[in-house]
């Protein structure tokens, strides 16, 4: 199973799935699922906007506008809010992988059981056709098992 990817809406409205972002003017309401990293930064860029827009009102200084001071316990309620929000999410995505890991790690130690016991195993090849694992293919498919269990196997 791969990492985390981007999961989003094209223009046909086909669910599309990348390990690279979006192209270019993809609607921000288009893109279903971001990895955590690329969270992080929209979160950041949001709060840096926020800030911006409060140090912009902060300097225009209207006599009609409340001043800077009254706007920053609903500002740092929207940031608390906001962080909330993000650590709710980084746990749900964490605890989403590490149930990805546990089933791979557990149909992956299984296909190693299965290997070892010696018993038969015939896949379909590019040509359709049955064919049984000899020494060999055994070996390789005991090592990608063997792999995948150091990976997704870990505490």
């Amino acid at each position: 199973m791969a990492g985390v990817q981007w999961k989003w809406r094209d223009a046909n409205g086909a669910v599309q799935y990348s390990d690279r972002p979006p192209p270019a003017g993809t609607p921000d309401a288009n893109i279903l699922s971001r990895p955590a990293a690329a969270v992080r930064q929209a979160n950041k860029a949001a709060a840096d906007a926020a800030s911006a827009a409060a140090s912009a009102a902060a300097t225009t200084g209207n006599a009609g506008t409340t001043p800077a001071k009254a706007q920053d316990p609903e500002l740092e309620a929207r940031r608390r809010k906001a962080e909330q929000d993000k650590q709710a999410q980084n746990k749900a995505e964490e605890e989403k992988q590490a149930k990805l890991r546990a089933d791979n790690c557990a149909r992956a130690r299984s296909y190693q059981r299965t290997l070892a016991d010696g018993i038969r195993i015939a896949r379909t090849n590019d040509k359709g056709e049955r064919e049984i694992l000899d020494d060999k293919g055994r070996a390789e498919e005991s090592q990608r098992a063997k792999d995948i269990i150091q990976s997704n196997c870990t505490p």
